[in-house]
């Protein structure tokens, strides 16, 4: 076993304080990096004692207040067991940095499939379209749970949600600016004026939800797991329906979306129908608000906004620059295509 492994990570001062909290987990044989990007840093940890486990991990260095609470994470998890959510089973969480250099929490490793396509091309119709259904019915029994019935009841603020998010998105957006978009700004309109009223159902919102941060079970097509919990918080369910259906909208180009896909032929519901679907479930009446569509895109506008800021900042080259440049004005004028305006 080395001193040092994948990420920096200490292999003897994990296994030395997972050995006596954790059954198996003596020994660390193999630590392995899964995926990348801006989350959280999340590992296979495999033991000589046998344990095969997950680590996720806060990033290193300096970070925001809020962000990257894997605190969170692992309370929100824990919490969820058991509800009918399903989601990987939380075993330890870890707040002393003085470890492997950050917090970090455990689970369970679950065997299945993660797909990033959207459009599910290896399968077959009758798979997708099973898939999709059970994407839609995870979501409803999500929002169909009382935060405070299992200890939530403080993870989030329980009022104002839509009227913050309109703030945050666009204070981000304004502290980030390297030019002006004025789609974004028209689409930040827009939702000022035509926010719906509070009804003051307030829910747990996972924050990303979409196919690709959904585990499926290695043959069946059904959901096995909800995963990347990181920007979880109480507030409107709505928001996380209009952001799963972004996905309808995006192209090809857009993080493998189902613009210009034949859905009919792939088996997979048109946007309305699994919308409907996901209200039928939860006993609302009527067609979704076009409004968190909109509010879906003005967010992820502003997200690749901040990015090129970054980019620019960091003095990364040009080519890379411009590559996520055309994000931002193509969300924004996706949520202004939804609002009709």
């Amino acid at each position: 076993m080395g001193q040092v492994t994948t990420g920096g990570i200490d292999a003897a001062a994990l296994s030395a304080y997972l050995s006596g909290i954790l059954p198996g987990c003596h020994g660390l044989a193999r630590l392995e990096r899964i995926g990348g990007g801006y989350s959280n840093p999340t590992f296979f940890a495999s033991f000589d004692g046998g344990a095969d486990l997950v680590l996720r991990k806060q990033p290193p260095g300096p970070l925001l207040p809020s962000a990257h609470a894997i605190d969170r994470e692992y309370r929100v998890i824990r919490a969820l067991s058991g509800t009918g959510v399903p989601v990987p089973e939380a075993l330890h969480y870890c707040g002393d940095a003085s470890v492997i250099g950050t917090p970090f929490y455990i689970m369970e490793r679950l065997e299945g499939r993660v797909f990033h396509d959207n459009a599910l091309p290896d399968l077959t119709s009758a798979e997708r379209g099973a898939i999709f259904d059970s994407m839609n019915a995870t979501l409803a029994a999500l929002h169909s749970i009382d935060p405070g019935a299992i200890g939530l009841d403080d993870y989030g603020r329980h009022e104002g949600f839509i009227d913050r998010q309109i703030a945050r998105w666009r204070r981000q957006y304004e502290k980030g600016m390297t030019r002006r978009l004025e789609e974004f700004e028209t689409l930040g309109e827009w939702l000022s004026v035509h926010r719906p009223a509070d009804t003051g159902e307030v829910r747990i919102v996972h924050g990303d939800y979409r196919l690709g941060n959904l585990m499926i079970h290695p043959v069946e097509p059904r959901v096995i797991a909800v995963l990347d919990w990181e920007l979880s918080t109480l507030g409107h369910p709505l928001s996380d329906l209009g952001y799963n259906l972004m996905t309808w909208i995006m192209d090809r180009s857009e993080h493998e979306g189902l613009g210009g896909h034949d859905l009919v032929a792939l088996g997979i519901p048109a946007m309305r129908d699994y919308a409907r679907a996901y209200m039928g479930r939860r006993g609302i009446e009527g067609d979704l608000d076009p409004f968190f569509i909109a509010l879906a895109f003005f967010r992820l506008s502003a997200i690749f906004e901040g990015i090129v800021s970054r980019a620019v900042s960091a003095g990364r080259p040009q080519a890379e620059i411009e590559d996520v440049k055309r994000y931002g004005p193509v969300f924004a004028r996706h949520g202004l295509m939804i609002a009709g305006v």
